[in-house]
C-alpha cells in the first residue's frame, strides 16, 4: 500500500501534517514491504520538504499513484482525486452545509473517505488536537491578559518554534493576584491546565476559587456539575444532563463575579445553558476581563465571541454595554476576547508530531486489516454511496446548492 502526505490546499492554508519526517522514517522500516511512503512537496508545511528528504522520503508533485491520500483540511474539490481512500477532518458528519459540494464530489468520484473526527475505539476518539488547542489557547489568554493591562508581554504562541520555546516564554511572566477560571477537563481543558502549571500558577478547587483570597494567582477547573443545576431543584445527574441539557441552566456567573480571565474549553450542546447571558456582561459585578474562548463557538456558550479571530488578528473588544466589536485593548473597560478557531496552527511541528503518533499507534495498524471497526465505523462514503453508519446525510447529499 503506497500512502501519500498531501499538500494542504485550503484557504488559509493550514501548516499542520499528518506525519513527521521521522515517523514515516521509522515507518517506512517497521511496514517494509507493507507500506511505502511519499510526500507531496508543499512550500508551506511545519516540515520543510528537504526535512522528508533527509531521511529518505521520497518527494512528489503527483500523488495520483497513491492508493491512500492523507491530509489535515477538507481537500478543495478540484484537488480531489477519484477512487482514492482519503483521511481529512471533512466537516460533513453534521451535515455542514458549507461542505454539502465535497460530499458530493466525494460520492461522484467513488473515493472513500474516512474522517478523522470519527476514528474511535469504543466512544473515545483515537487522534485529535484537542490538547493543542488548550495549550494554545491557554498561552494565547495570558498573553491576552498581558496585553490588556500593560503588565508583561510574551511572543505571540505562532513566532515560538516548538512547545520548548513556548514554555520558555511563559516561564517568564508574573501575574498579579487574579482568579482564572477554566470550564472542560477534557483534552482542550486539561491542555490550558498544562500551560497554566507551565507557568507557575498554583490550582485550587471552584469553592476555594470562590471564597478564598489570595495573594498569588491562582485558577480552578471546572466541570460540568461545577455551573450547571437542574431547573427544579438544582441537582445535576450527568446522563440527564447529557440527554436532556434543556432541564439545566448555568449557575456559571458566581465565577465570573470573582475571576480576571475565563478560559472556555467546554464542549457545548446548543440545546444546553450559555455560561452567561448578554446582559449579565453590563453588571458591576461581572469582573471578566479577559476571554479565551477555545471553542470558538458563535453565539455560542460564551455570548462576547460574536465572530471568530484569526492567527493573524487574534483578538477584539467587546463593549460591556452595547456589545459593539472594538478594536483589541482599546478601553480597559471592554472584555478582551480571543477566538482563534484553529489555534493548533500555531504550534503546527508539535501538533503534527503529537498526531501522527497516535495515528502509528491505531490507525495505520488497523488500515493493513481489512474490515476493522475502527477504521470502517469512521468511513463516511465509499464505492459512491455513503456507508450504513452515515446515510443518514442521504438527505443532505441530496440537496443542491441552490436549496440552501
Amino acid at each position: 500500500m503506497k500512502i501519500g502526505l498531501i499538500k494542504e490546499g485550503k484557504v488559509p492554508v493550514d501548516r499542520r501534517v499528518a506525519f513527521s519526517p521521522e515517523q514515516l522514517n521509522i515507518m517506512s522500516k517497521r511496514y517494509e514491504g507493507k507500506l511505502s511512503f511519499v510526500v507531496q512537496r508543499s512550500d508551506v508545511r511545519a516540515f520543510k520538504n528537504d526535512e522528508y528528504e533527509a531521511v529518505g522520503i521520497p518527494m512528489v508533485d503527483d500523488v495520483s499513484d497513491c492508493e491512500v491520500l492523507m491530509g489535515i483540511k477538507e481537500v478543495p474539490i478540484p484537488l480531489l482525486i477519484g477512487d482514492k481512500t482519503y483521511f481529512f477532518f471533512s466537516h460533513t458528519i453534521k451535515a455542514q452545509p458549507y461542505n454539502r459540494g465535497l460530499l458530493q464530489k466525494v460520492l461522484e468520484k467513488g473515493i472513500r473517505l474516512i474522517d478523522y473526527e470519527v476514528l474511535r475505539n469504543s466512544s473515545e476518539r483515537v487522534v485529535a488536537f484537542g490538547r493543542w488547542a488548550g495549550i494554545v489557547g491557554g498561552y494565547n489568554g495570558l498573553w491576552t491578559y498581558g496585553k490588556k493591562t500593560g503588565l508583561f508581554d510574551m511572543k505571540r504562541a505562532k513566532d515560538c518554534f516548538d512547545l520548548k520555546e513556548l514554555h520558555e516564554e511563559v516561564k517568564s511572566i508574573q501575574l498579579p493576584p487574579i482568579k482564572m477560571v477554566i470550564t472542560g477537563n477534557g483534552r482542550v481543558g486539561n491542555g490550558v491546565k498544562e500551560i497554566l502549571e507551565v507557568a507557575g500558577i498554583r490550582e485550587v478547587n471552584p469553592k476555594e476559587l470562590l471564597q478564598n483570597y489570595y495573594d498569588e494567582p491562582v485558577f480552578a477547573q471546572l466541570a460540568m456539575e461545577d455551573y450547571n443545576r437542574r431547573k427544579t431543584d438544582g441537582g445535576y445527574e450527568k446522563g440527564e444532563f447529557y440527554s436532556q441539557p434543556e432541564k439545566y441552566e448555568s449557575h456559571f456567573l458566581k465565577y465570573a463575579e470573582v475571576s480576571d480571565v475565563l478560559f472556555a474549553a467546554a464542549f457545548w450542546d446548543p440545546k444546553a445553558p450559555k455560561l452567561f447571558e448578554r446582559k449579565d456582561v453590563a453588571s458591576e459585578d461581572f469582573n471578566l476581563s479577559v476571554i479565551a474562548d477555545i471553542t470558538c463557538d458563535i453565539d455560542g456558550s460564551v455570548p462576547t465571541t460574536v465572530k471568530p479571530c484569526t492567527i493573524d488578528d487574534p483578538v477584539y473588544d467587546v463593549d460591556r454595554e452595547s456589545f459593539e466589536v472594538l478594536p483589541a485593548f482599546g478601553e480597559q473597560l471592554s472584555i478582551s476576547v480571543m477566538a482563534i478557531d484553529n489555534l493548533p496552527c500555531e504550534l503546527p511541528r508539535d501538533a503534527s508530531e503529537d498526531f501522527g503518533r497516535q495515528l502509528m499507534e491505531t490507525v495505520i495498524p488497523a488500515l493493513l486489516e481489512e474490515g476493522k471497526p475502527i477504521i470502517e465505523k469512521a468511513t463516511i462514503a465509499k464505492a459512491g454511496e455513503l456507508t450504513t453508519y452515515f446515510d443518514y446525510l442521504e438527505d443532505f447529499v441530496r440537496e443542491s446548492s441552490d436549496d440552501l
